[in-house]
């Protein structure tokens, strides 16, 4: 199983950096028929795989041996060797959704609700990280990027989300694994409670809230409070680097630990501080 999937486009903004390209990840857009690229045309038989990899690891030994000592060249070849692993049957059968009961997949609900259950089954098979986006299919015509009109629908991708969130958590813990496995409901920022000329709501990074569950915390509670509009912090304040040492800790990773990029350290958390009240 990869580390990494991701359900939703892709952004160029996101990727492995300096880690390098294994640290990438796998994506997907459509629940059915898994990552693009990794199902062979059905005339392609097992045989006739099997002579191209052949022939295509002979290819790739004689090039890495002459562009030995480029790092670009050895990345890019151990990613053809990750996607040749992945291709094969084990990890498609993770995209059979049709296997899960009927009622099930009704209880989670539409498009995003099945990615959820495909996230599921990603974490059963051994998929460390999941990373589902809320951004096909836009049921109010704008997504939560709600400028404009697109806020006299919202209450439908809400709904969207509040039907998928509960079925994945009784789901998970259904099957022993809501405990090992951390949800994080999040936005890169807020939306103010007044409307914008458009009559949709605009951006608020002051304050905005983030949804845990599961991961052997000590959930069913609020840490932090803000003003009855949601537009200042009163009490408790908890930075986003706080989410991320919060979030290292439940995997029992050191949130003061250092990444390198070459001889250059990359703090994890740039001095964030686990929540303790939801600590176990």
């Amino acid at each position: 199983m990869p580390a990494y999937v991701l359900i939703g486009y892709p952004n160029v903004t996101r990727g492995p950096g300096f880690l390098g390209s294994k640290h990438s990840y796998v994506y997907l857009t459509d629940t059915e028929s898994g990552p693009a690229g990794l199902s062979r045309p059905p005339e392609v038989t097992d045989e006739r795989q099997s002579r191209r990899e052949a022939l295509l690891a002979k290819v790739r030994e004689e090039y890495v041996g002459r562009a030995s000592g480029d790092s670009l060249v050895t990345q890019y070849d151990a990613t053809i060797g990750e996607a040749l692993r992945l291709a094969g049957p084990r990890f498609k059968r993770v995209f059979e959704l049709g296997q899960e009961p009927a009622s099930l997949r009704e209880a989670y609900g539409g498009e995003f609700g099945q990615r959820c259950l495909l996230a599921r089954r990603l974490v059963e098979s051994g998929v460390r990280f999941i990373e589902v986006s809320h951004n096909l299919n836009f049921l109010n015509g704008t997504g939560w990027d709600v400028h404009n009109e697109g806020i006299l629908q919202q209450h439908a991708l809400i709904e969207e989300l509040d039907k998928a969130l509960a079925a994945l958590i009784v789901d998970l813990e259904g099957k022993k694994l809501l405990d090992k496995t951390l949800i994080v409901v999040a936005s890169e920022f807020g939306r103010p409670a007044s409307f914008d000329a458009g009559g949709g709501r605009g951006h608020h990074g002051k304050c905005f809230s983030v949804a845990l569950a599961g991961g052997g915390l000590k959930t069913g509670q609020a840490v932090g409070q803000t003003d009855e509009l949601a537009m200042t912090i009163e009490s408790r304040p908890v930075s986003v680097t706080d989410l991320h040492a919060t979030i290292y800790a439940t995997l029992a990773i050191d949130p003061h630990e250092n990444l390198y990029a070459g001889e250059r350290p990359v703090p994890i958390t740039d001095g964030g501080q686990p929540i303790a009240e939801i600590l176990s």
